[in-house]
């Protein structure tokens, strides 16, 4: 069972997320402010925090800047009825992972928050399970059915980016920037080569499958058994 904590100085609208997360099943601790949730930080375990900007004593800014300087990965989804995008900017450069803005739809919010506690396992496992396949990046490797590959490191960080985010598009030049680093000099010709081997390598295999985007990039495409 997942924890969230909600921090939000409005009374109705805590309580609102709070009962559309408990219907999900979700555990629900509250907070007014960013110095009571950092209390209950301390006190229970949180898988993920919703969090509001504008609140007394410490502020959703504030609070998400301290938990990344201290070194934490806990996600965070802000939720403000700041909808400026300087607003959105000040939110991601401080470290928050996610950003939706008030009056709340209630679905988005429930999307966004199951996709975050999924990469935040994937981060904290460091593996990505579908269906009979694992990825182990530990261990640069993929595995189905008992039979395991270790893949080049390059192959094995492209499939696996693209398998943290399926259904997202990455163009060659974020995947050049993401897995040879911006100083490179290598062209981004070199990422459709090892996407060309990656595609002969798992050719055939019904889990998942790297799609062209004609004109963007490239995504994965995770088919869940």
């Amino acid at each position: 069972m997942f924890h969230i904590l909600v921090a939000d100085d409005d009374k109705h609208t805590r309580k609102l997320i709070e009962a559309v997360l408990k219907a999900e099943n979700y555990t629900v601790y509250t907070a007014e402010n960013g110095e009571e949730a950092l209390e209950v930080i301390d006190r229970e375990y949180i898988d993920l925090i919703v969090l509001d900007i504008m609140m007394p004593k410490m502020n959703g800014y504030e609070l998400t800047k301290l938990l990344r300087e201290s070194n934490s990965d806990l996600p965070i989804l802000m939720v403000s009825a700041k909808q400026l995008p300087a607003d959105r900017h000040k939110a991601f450069l401080v470290g928050t992972d996610d950003y939706i803005t008030k009056p709340i739809d209630e679905e988005e919010m429930l999307l966004r928050i199951k996709a975050l506690l999924r990469r935040a396992k994937i981060v904290s496992e460091r593996k990505i399970v579908i269906g009979d396949v694992t990825l182990d990046y530990d261990n640069l490797s993929v595995t189905k059915g008992g039979e395991t590959q270790v893949l080049p490191q390059k192959e094995f960080l492209l499939l696996y980016k693209l398998l943290s985010y399926p259904g997202k598009i990455f163009t060659r030049i974020q995947l050049m920037d993401e897995i040879w680093g911006t100083q490179s000099e290598t062209g981004w010709e070199t990422v459709t080569v090892h996407i060309g081997r990656l595609r002969k390598r798992f050719d055939g295999w019904q889990e998942f499958q790297i799609v062209s985007v004609r004109g963007l990039g490239y995504k994965a495409v995770k088919k869940e058994a």
